[in-house]
């Protein structure tokens, strides 16, 4: 099972549909369930809760062909969408260990959630929020 917030995809999927017809990839990590307020899953367990917003030094990226908003190792997930209607995992996909899908018409019922394989795996949404976090 793939636990994420609900807000998290929210978000992704809004960034889909304000970039719709072009396809957005957003860098996504998790939170150990522990760390979660509400969360009725073991501690250890990982939750998507954040993203890496998708244009962050997209002048240095465009340079330099290195992504510098995202922090190195820190993502252990990755938002695609395809605006072309196609849920499932294409090669050209940047891959993660796990590739949330999304499709027209952005909502919850279009996201899917994908292994390196491109084996579909089961996709829970909850509704908590994530730690609040500030920069050391």
């Amino acid at each position: 099972m793939v636990y994420a917030t609900r807000g998290l995809v929210e978000s992704c999927l809004r960034f889909a549909r304000e970039s719709d017809p072009d396809p957005v990839t957003i860098s996504l990590s998790v939170t150990p369930a522990e760390e979660l307020l509400g969360a009725d899953l073991p501690p250890e367990t990982p939750v998507f809760t954040h993203f890496y917003y998708p244009d962050s030094a997209g002048s240095v990226n465009f340079v330099f062909g290195v992504d510098m908003g995202t922090p190195v190792g820190q993502t252990q997930g990755r938002f695609v969408s395809h605006p072309n209607g196609e849920l499932r995992v294409r090669q050209r996909d940047d891959f993660k260990e796990l590739i949330f899908v999304a499709v027209p018409p952005w909502d919850e019922e279009s996201v899917a959630v994908f292994d390196r394989g491109g084996e579909r795996q089961p996709l829970e949404l909850l509704d908590v929020e994530p730690p609040e976090e500030f920069p050391e």
